[in-house]
């Protein structure tokens, strides 16, 4: 998950791109052109800027990750199930997937549970720690 996000500044952004004309926020990366049909901006991406994206939201839908991802997609050996949540960005106003923090239950969440951005390990093998993502819940 190389460049789509940061903890270069000790928090953890997820990295997007946004319009300098319009403003719509995009994750992952849009570097082609707006695609608001609405903005005016020039149609050849010199308008779409590095983004980071606001830390909280709150759950918008959440699940149960059961089965073992088929490939592109990577977990670990053995394959332990986790939990998804779906989270609108409170700035952004704009939905974002992620795995949940581990130990955290789908009996643990509930919509409009608020989350904030974390990282957490997805797997480690014998060169690295691959490191993903999450979201924790957190009290208001």
């Amino acid at each position: 998950m190389a460049g789509w996000f940061t903890t270069d500044d000790g928090d953890v952004r997820l990295v997007g791109s946004r319009c300098g004309v319009c403003g719509t926020p995009y994750f992952p990366r849009n570097t082609l052109a707006c695609r608001n049909p609405q903005c005016a901006g020039p149609k050849d991406g010199s308008e779409l800027a590095e983004y980071l994206f606001s830390t909280r939201g709150r759950i918008w839908s959440y699940a149960d990750q059961r089965y073992k991802p088929p490939a592109p997609y990577v977990s670990g050996d053995p394959f332990e199930p986790y939990v998804v949540a779906a989270v609108e960005l409170e700035v952004e106003q704009m939905v974002i997937l992620g795995q949940v923090a581990k130990g955290f239950t789908v009996d643990d969440l509930a919509v409009g549970m608020p989350v904030e951005l974390t990282v957490g390990t997805l797997y480690a093998d014998d060169e690295a720690e691959h490191t993903v993502w999450m979201w924790r819940p957190v009290n208001d």
